[in-house]
């Protein structure tokens, strides 16, 4: 693994507990109201007021009844089928998962491969979670240079490794600190640091995929996929998805020289020695977590840094072509069906990607299942945990909007998306009517976008609705 770190990475659940000071008022003789601000201005002999009782709080939101009636093929049927038969879809395909029984509910050509678009990020990421640590961080670190005042940023696959101070927040859950690791070379070098140079010798072959559209690099949706970024290549690390620089790992390396006062115009790229005495290192935040992002966000360098992960731990070439075969054949050792898929990215990007809407289901089923008897449950369930609310956050928090045929689906849908040209997707869960937990995977090719997105969140929100026993 030689970047990644194990460790029990919790991220920190406790709650914390306000208390509401309430000011005293008292009347004045004509009727005023005078705030009292110094505690020692109440009289000594005042009535001290009774406590006020603390209410427990009720949940608005709790677990899923184990005894809702399950959903049947023919009550989903009788719900989806006039939906998917509408005009306007395209190419179709789509299924319907209970994921406490595995029953595949509905099924449209399910198992017809079409371009994912995003919701390839689906089986990148429960390739990750089958095959890394959730708990692993991944790590850059600083060795000694070749020649006295000269250091080696090694990049050990961490996008979120941001040059912003301690405080300030980007776009990525508890990010590395680039400042912290000038902190500890500054205190461990023998000698001020002069030159700073860079090692991207974890990651192989071509940083951009062939098959990706232009305007999808120009428009800041992914940057050159090198094992050393700062805030994923934003210009703004504060920005999802915006202008990107086109050297990541060099603009990395002149950001630590600019913080360790050395020279930044003679940044370059090297490869550490293997034995070189390490100067400091900082971490990210767990796999889950990031996996988390992942899906929330449909960050797609993250998406293929993670691919990359996986090849590394499974002794494969950590390029695109090497990451996208790993991802299916993590997911093809763990059980599933996998016939038909073809990826040639980790991000989805790419519009020679092919996976059938079965394969979605079948992961999203996977993660969503009850933790008893289920293998992998509970490895893949940061997937659901991602998932973006309908109308909430994420890609989807300016769909399902109220007025639309899919306002009831706010706040009860949660899906990744997948779009790109003539493009959509939808994949993820939905409780029913009856309260029954449902899994979905919504493809549509060779139409805009732009009409067919609203088509697959009214099916997803009409899922919603059924009382489909």
């Amino acid at each position: 693994m030689g970047a990644r770190s194990r460790g029990r990475g919790a991220v920190d659940g406790r709650r914390r507990v306000v208390t509401v000071l309430v000011a005293l008022a008292l009347a004045s003789s004509t009727g005023t109201a005078t705030a009292l601000a110094v505690p020692g201005l109440i009289r000594a002999d005042a009535p001290i007021p009774a406590p006020v009782p603390i209410v427990a709080p009720v949940p608005a939101l709790g677990p899923l009844a184990a005894t809702a009636p399950s959903a049947t093929a023919t009550g989903v049927g009788a719900v989806l089928d006039p939906l998917a038969s509408a005009r306007g879809l395209g190419e179709f395909t789509g299924s319907v998962t209970d994921p406490a029984t595995g029953t595949v509910l509905w099924s449209r050509t399910a198992g017809t491969p079409l371009v994912p678009g995003s919701t390839a990020k689906l089986l990148t990421t429960s390739a990750a979670l089958l095959t890394l640590n959730p708990t692993d961080r991944l790590i850059t670190k600083v060795v000694a240079g070749p020649d006295p005042g000269t250091v080696i940023l090694v990049g050990g696959g961490d996008p979120t490794l941001t040059a912003l101070p301690a405080g300030k927040e980007g776009v990525y859950p508890d990010p590395s600190r680039l400042t912290a690791l000038a902190d500890a070379v500054r205190t461990a070098a023998p000698t001020p640091v002069r030159r700073v140079l860079v090692d991207t010798s974890r990651y192989r072959g071509p940083t951009v995929q062939p098959t990706w559209d232009p305007a999808d690099i120009a428009g800041g949706f992914v940057t050159p996929i090198e094992p050393l970024m700062l805030d994923g290549g934003r210009k703004d690390p504060a920005q999802q998805d915006g202008a990107r620089v086109a050297d990541p790992a060099l603009t990395a390396g002149r950001a630590l020289a600019g913080l360790l006062g050395a020279d930044a115009g003679s940044v370059a790229e090297t490869t550490a020695a293997p034995d070189a005495t390490a100067l400091g290192s900082v971490a990210s935040a767990p796999v889950s977590d990031l996996v988390e992002h992942t899906i929330r966000a449909s960050d797609n360098v993250l998406a293929e840094v993670l691919a990359r992960e996986v090849a590394i731990e499974r002794k494969a070439e950590p390029s695109f072509d090497g990451a996208a075969a790993q991802t299916l054949v993590a997911l093809s050792q763990a059980g599933f069906d996998t016939a038909g898929a073809r990826l040639v990215d980790g991000s989805g990007l790419s519009t020679t990607d092919r996976v059938p809407a079965r394969l979605l289901g079948a992961v999203l089923a996977q993660a969503a299942a009850p933790a008893q008897g289920v293998r992998d449950t509970q490895f893949l369930r940061p997937i659901i945990t991602g998932l973006p609310v309908a109308g909430g956050d994420g890609t989807l928090a300016d769909r399902f909007t109220t007025g639309t045929p899919s306002s009831s689906g706010r706040g009860v849908v949660r899906a990744k998306t997948g779009t790109l040209t003539g493009v959509s997707s939808l994949a993820g869960i939905v409780t029913d009517a009856d309260g029954r937990l449902l899994v979905f995977a919504l493809m549509s090719n060779g139409v805009n976008p732009g009409l067919v997105r609203p088509k697959l969140d009214a099916i997803a929100a009409q899922l919603g609705r059924c009382g489909c026993h």
